[in-house]
């Protein structure tokens, strides 16, 4: 696996709402990935504060691409359950999206996301997340 690839799942397996994030690959880590979210006026409510939604888009994304890497291809699945904080508000910087396999299954798979501060590595957004998978 490599970024490339997950870059083009990010354009052959989302709907075009998900790809109008402009998620970028970071990185690769041995248990995930880790996205930029870059800031953009169309993402940031009032007083330029990224939305939840779009934490929660991106955090659900990783999720599937660290899943995809896990794997080394993907494999249907299905978001069973997203449990998130928003811990405070992130304006100002692209965000950064760490998604991490925690467990794999025959049928769940479990993971955490952690969305911060690009420039200030601030930690704004945790979630933990379960997986069915198909």
């Amino acid at each position: 696996m490599n970024i490339n690839t997950l870059e083009q799942s990010l354009c052959d397996l989302f709907a075009p709402w998900v790809q109008a994030l402009n998620l970028r690959v970071e990185s690769l880590q041995s248990d995930g990935v880790t996205l930029r979210l870059p800031q953009s006026d169309q993402l940031s409510r009032v007083g330029g504060m990224l939305c939840g939604q779009a934490m929660m888009a991106a955090a659900d994304t990783a999720m599937v691409l660290a899943l995809i890497q896990h794997f080394g291809a993907f494999r249907p699945c299905s978001t069973v359950q997203l449990s998130s904080t928003f811990m405070k508000p992130l304006s100002g910087q692209d965000a950064l999206v760490t998604a991490r396999v925690l467990r794999v299954g025959k049928a769940m798979a479990f993971g955490e996301i952690d969305l911060a501060g690009a420039d200030d590595g601030k930690s704004v957004f945790r979630a933990s997340t379960t997986y069915a998978l198909m």
